[in-house]
């Protein structure tokens, strides 16, 4: 519906929508959340199928994006880890892996993953929700930080925005429920009483991958952020976009987070 425009650029695939539902078979004693929790079940493998996911965690859920042309091979690759249902007119249907002999699923060779750049910004953030009934009792301030309020600073010499002032703003309405992620300057803006976090009120910090557009073709960046994550059980949300992909940590744990990736990386030079 929204018109043509020379300032909006859309992606030639279309994309279909992974959630991945608990079954109560975790093992007891498991605290990560986030894209951690589904790291080696769901991220790692397609990943070694070379299938390209866009990461989408929200405050009550995570979503994976996988192209549509990429179904068959998702389907086929978590079949064994997960039970996989479609839904048909609002309705979950179970889906059957059709038994694939010839061979076109197995992993190709590996090649080395491209090293991205982490940064992270000295920017504290609070993950929230909203009830929907509030939601316009806040309407004017969120249209004022989406569109109004943020100038970032850039540096007219390199082109490239101040890591330690960075601007992120992200919300989310799927299915009736709001998400947003924002920083703790910009919550203060809104009445305390209307937002809703999590009962310690935890504080996040953010590492931010990337030091040129990512674009949507390349896989394995979500992996290689998740997965020493999750083997040191560290809770990540995980957010991606064109240009950059985005895990926000709790903020106590940010060292130690920055020192794994720092390990990853000159181990894959």
């Amino acid at each position: 519906e929204l018109p043509p425009s020379e300032f909006m650029q859309v992606a030639d695939s279309t994309w279909l929508v992974l959630s991945v539902v608990s079954n109560g078979r975790e093992p007891p004693g498991c605290q990560a959340t986030g894209v951690t929790k589904i790291a080696r079940s769901v991220i790692a493998p397609l990943a070694e199928h070379h299938v390209s996911v866009l990461m989408l965690s929200t405050y009550q859920t995570d979503f994976i994006l996988v192209r549509e042309r990429d179904l068959p091979v998702v389907i086929h690759t978590l079949a064994g880890e997960f039970d996989i249902y479609k839904e048909e007119s609002g309705e979950c249907v179970p889906v059957t892996c059709d038994d694939v002999s010839n061979g076109f699923l197995k992993p190709k060779p590996a090649a080395s993953p491209t090293l991205h750049p982490v940064q992270s910004p000295q920017t504290r953030f609070c993950v929230l929700t909203v009830a929907p009934d509030t939601l316009p009792a806040i309407a004017t301030m969120l249209i004022d930080v989406l569109f109004y309020s943020h100038s970032p600073s850039w540096d007219a010499a390199t082109g490239s925005q101040d890591v330690d002032s960075i601007t992120f703003f992200s919300f989310s309405l799927i299915e009736g429920y709001i998400s947003i992620v924002m920083d703790a300057e910009t919550q203060k803006r809104f009445p305390s009483d209307l937002l809703l976090t999590s009962s310690t009120g935890e504080l996040w910090r953010m590492v931010r991958i990337g030091g040129q557009p990512l674009g949507f073709d390349e896989c394995g960046i979500v992996a290689q952020i998740a997965e020493p994550l999750a083997a040191a059980d560290i809770s990540a949300y995980y957010i991606s976009t064109f240009n950059f992909d985005h895990a926000l940590v709790p903020e106590e744990g940010i060292a130690e987070v920055i020192q794994l990736l720092q390990q990853r990386q000159e181990s894959g030079r």
